[in-house]
């Protein structure tokens, strides 16, 4: 098992993570993250040619006339293009959806592009998450697929967007969602013959469920039809936030992950989805499986945790060459207090979860704070590598930096 600090050597803080790898060549990985390095709220962008041994560190170029970016996501598409999405703000005032594309594992990004431009607290469209489709089953690879939420005081929506050309250009959004519901995080994951799963959880103003729309066509249109809502997932209790334990200030969100299989295991074309419920009276991770998006089931515990312990943060993710499925989650288990990160593995498509620790120091989420810290960042996230391994990426607070740094680990 491999540990890397990949941020430990930059100024300021580095945290929200997003990691992806090239399917053909695993030994190319690319991150992005919110990165203070240089003063500003940026896009960092971290790659490693060795299978995550190294790192090189830089910033994306910030388009003119934004002061920062946050909460950035990256996913690969054959045979070398990385895509990222992140979320661009000037001030409090803005709140625009962009996209970075690669057609050479990294080495070169084109210009940004706006992907939707926001307008202030009157549309601020914030939490991007982008998927693209890589599946040997589906027409449509090759598509690149966007969600976000155009956040407002009291309600919110979720919408989506399609690329056909990589990133470079993208078609009219899609509403996904009901927009008077309470919503954060788009999940997205593409099925083996090229199904979208958008999904989401509403937490409120009532009934927090966890929903879904489903398109057939390559993102042209989604079902159910709006008018009739989504496809239930399960009911959902969200995770308090902060969670209830003594200096613990840092938020929690209840976002959903999404992955699908589209290897040619006995599995294949099975949907699976993930997140931090607290229905037992302690926050825990949950999972459903559904052959289809249509139904679901019941929701199971997959960490294995002690009752009373705090487990969030959950991040999917499906070998396409295997179908094993893994997930990614922070946990106080060890400690009471200090945070790891654990992942669950099943090898046999759910039916049964075995628990590992990634991370190889726990770590204080308050880091060098006098005070408990309100944010150690909203996401951790997991990626494949051939043949059937894991790649991770978190934030700790781990000494000797004390601060927030990006993490890598298998």
């Amino acid at each position: 098992m491999v540990v890397v600090n990949i941020t430990g050597a930059l100024a300021g803080s580095q945290f929200e993570p997003s990691i992806a790898v090239n399917t053909l060549n695993p030994s190319i990985m690319c991150v992005v993250a919110v990165d203070t390095s240089t003063g500003p709220t940026l896009t960092g962008f971290y790659r490693s040619i060795d299978g995550g041994s190294t790192w090189s560190t830089t910033v994306l170029p910030q388009p003119a006339g934004y002061a920062g970016a946050e909460a950035p996501t990256i996913d690969y598409t054959f045979p070398n293009t990385f895509i990222v999405t992140v979320h661009l703000f000037n001030g409090i005032n803005d709140g625009t959806i962009a996209s970075y594309t690669s057609f050479d594992d990294g080495l070169t990004w084109q210009p940004p592009v706006i992907v939707q431009a926001g307008f202030g607290t009157i549309v601020h469209n914030d939490e991007p998450y982008i998927a693209v489709d890589r599946s040997p089953g589906s027409p449509y690879r090759g598509n690149a697929y966007v969600g976000y939420t155009p956040l407002a005081t009291a309600s919110s929506a979720i919408f989506t967007q399609r690329s056909l050309s990589q990133g470079i250009t993208w078609e009219p959004p899609d509403r996904q969602s009901n927009p008077r519901g309470i919503h954060d995080r788009a999940a997205l994951a593409v099925g083996f013959s090229g199904q979208v799963y958008a999904g989401y959880i509403i937490t409120g103003p009532a009934s927090p469920s966890a929903l879904l729309r489903i398109s057939y066509d390559g993102g042209i249109t989604y079902q159910p039809p709006l008018d009739r809502q989504a496809t239930f997932i399960s009911s959902v209790v969200p995770a308090p936030s902060p969670l209830p334990v003594p200096n613990y200030a840092f938020r929690v969100q209840t976002n959903l992950s999404l992955g699908a299989d589209i290897s040619n295991g006995p599995n294949s074309g099975t949907v699976y989805g993930v997140w931090n419920d607290a229905r037992a009276g302690y926050t825990d991770i949950l999972f459903c499986e559904s052959p289809d998006g249509l139904l679901w089931s019941d929701p199971v515990s997959i960490t294995g945790a002690p009752p009373g312990t705090q487990n969030f943060f959950p991040s999917i993710s499906v070998s396409p060459f295997a179908g094993t499925i893994r997930v990614i989650y922070y946990t106080n288990r060890i400690d009471g207090f200090l945070l790891d990160v654990f992942v669950a593995e099943s090898f046999n498509g759910g039916a049964s979860f075995t628990n590992r620790r990634i991370t190889t120091t726990s770590f204080n989420p308050n880091g060098n704070s006098p005070m408990p810290t309100v944010l150690i960042g909203d996401y951790i996230t997991a990626a494949t590598v051939s043949p059937d391994n894991l790649a991770a990426v978190w934030m700790a607070t781990t000494p000797p930096t004390g601060k927030l740094d990006v993490y890598f680990g298998n």
